[in-house]
């Protein structure tokens, strides 16, 4: 057996048009499995199934908003349409359209978080998990963040919504292990893509974030896609329930 060896799965991953979406369906084509690049717009998708297939690669673009469960729907239901199963789940997709205190969160804004960030997994998890259970193997991923294990003053409800991813993630491996389900969370630290510029544009405020850091440097997407393919083979399949911490040892808290 090889322990990082995908061929003949299918794997979903949402998000996955560019950052670490991308990087994580990329490395799972590498590794042999079949891919499905989704996100919010047709271009930009069918540019990374471009790409996945120049360099050998079998992908294919389904579009879908992470807050509409019928374009959610359609995603599996075309997914299992085309290629017949689904063996792996990446959750990556996310908003944070809030950037401010938890006392002036707006209820709307909180129901639109938790719809998007965690309902919206709940509900890609129980449409995947018949096939899963039927052939007594899966892998579910959510991609959560280290803000869901520490506090914020200013990203404290996009830490609440991926705490709550986590506790999920828990909860259904408790439920679906028994039938050989595994589903586990990568929790990012700050990794250099598009959604989370606004946390190191500023070269002082980088600069800082580099210092604390043990490795003394940001994430690249890349660094998030090797876990992803280890809890997604069987080299992960005795790990379910957990969170592995990605983040270059900056949780630590380093006092200097």
């Amino acid at each position: 057996m090889k322990l990082f060896d995908l061929s003949g799965k299918v794997a979903i991953v949402t998000g996955s048009s560019r950052g670490i979406g991308r990087a994580i369906a990329e490395t799972f084509a590498e590794a042999g499995a079949k891919v499905v690049i989704s996100a919010r717009h047709q271009e930009p998708c069918e540019e990374t199934v471009a790409a996945i297939r120049a360099k050998g690669g079998e992908a294919m673009a389904i579009t879908a908003r992470i807050s509409d469960r019928a374009q959610l729907d359609n995603l599996v239901a075309k997914t299992a349409a085309e290629w017949g199963r689904i063996d792996i789940l990446v959750c990556n997709a996310a908003i944070n359209p809030y950037y401010g205190s938890l006392e002036g969160l707006t209820d709307q804004v909180f129901e639109r978080m938790m719809q998007s960030n965690v309902l919206s997994n709940l509900h890609l998890s129980r449409l995947v998990a018949p096939g899963m259970k039927e052939r007594r193997d899966g892998a579910i991923i959510y991609i959560v963040s280290v803000g869901g294990m520490a506090s914020s003053v200013s990203l404290g409800m996009y830490g609440i919504t991926k705490a709550a991813d986590y506790a999920l993630c828990r909860n259904l491996a408790a439920e679906w292990g028994p039938h050989n389900i595994r589903v586990n969370c990568i929790a990012p630290g700050l990794i250099k893509t598009e959604f989370a510029r606004i946390l190191y544009e500023d070269p002082e405020r980088r600069a800082r974030r580099e210092a604390a850091t043990p490795l003394r440097r940001l994430g690249e997407p890349e660094d998030i896609a090797g876990t992803a393919l280890l809890l997604a083979s069987p080299a992960g399949a005795f790990i379910t329930g957990q969170a592995i911490v990605v983040d270059g040892g900056a949780l630590l808290g380093l006092v200097s």
